[in-house]
């Protein structure tokens, strides 16, 4: 199974460099292309695009202008370590052994605004840049135009490489640049519910860390089927099949 994440927007630079092997992602061509684009603008214009405070915006066209195409050892950490957010705090990377590591980089994949597809041993730079951001570049009026060609013609393979079935983790935001790529394949998008006075519902905060949980519990676990999932029960979910759509499996986490 190929398991698909979002990244997070909080970076965490605190491991050192040596601690994983890093990769070079697969799209550093444009990557670079990229920061191009955004060096050319100025801090005003970038908390404009970004819809960013004056102070993450001047941290951002700091990053931008110290991104290189062939970075310092001292600058890059792997790419599951790097991001720092609910999803990555359910995944927990730094808790991985080697060879879990190894079956990582193969089965599981971060969609990005700025690398399009990363390996969670990709050397990951600082940076921020949302897919949803509406940049204009020349194949299109945002990142999905830049983004959804490449992933097209790439990522069905990695599909077909790790087993044939996508577990589909991102969030929409990320999973419409994956959209055009995945049309044919056969795709799970597991929801994550929470119980509360009667009612079953999704709450962002907690349904984030589960899509992380999960996505380590299909790493140790390794199930080949869609209906291997359901066994699912990392933080107390259980599938529920009354809360399930097709190609949609449901856990629902009980009121405590």
């Amino acid at each position: 199974m190929l398991i698909l994440l979002s990244p997070a927007k909080s970076l965490d630079y605190s491991h050192r460099p040596t601690d994983v092997a890093t990769t070079e992602p697969h799209f550093m061509d444009q990557a670079a292309q990229l920061i191009d684009q955004l060096r050319a603008f100025s801090l005003e214009e970038v908390a404009r695009l970004m819809d960013l405070s004056d102070k993450l915006a001047a941290l951002n066209v700091a990053r931008y202008a110290a991104w290189k195409r062939h970075p310092d050892p001292a600058d890059i950490r792997a790419a599951a370590l790097a991001f720092n957010g609910d999803v990555y705090e359910g995944l927990n990377a730094s808790d991985w052994d080697v060879s879990l590591w190894k079956y990582a980089q193969q089965q599981l994949r971060i969609l990005s605004g700025l690398y399009g597809l990363l390996r969670p041993q990709d050397a990951l730079q600082p940076y921020r840049l949302e897919m949803g951001t509406a940049l204009p570049n020349p194949r299109g009026k945002d990142l999905y135009a830049f983004w959804q060609p490449t992933l097209k013609s790439f990522l069905p393979a990695e599909v077909e490489a790790a087993g044939g079935i996508c577990v589909n983790l991102a969030s929409r935001e990320y999973s419409l640049a994956a959209e055009p790529a995945l049309n044919a394949l056969t795709v799970v998008s597991p929801q994550f519910l929470e119980q509360r006075q009667g009612k079953a519902k999704i709450i962002s905060f907690y349904a984030k860390k589960a899509r992380g949980r999960m996505a380590d519990w299909i790493l140790r676990q390794q199930p080949k089927r869609v209906e291997d999932l359901q066994q699912f029960n990392g933080d107390g979910y259980q599938f529920s099949a009354m809360h399930s759509r097709p190609g949609q499996p449901a856990f629902v986490r009980p009121e405590s």
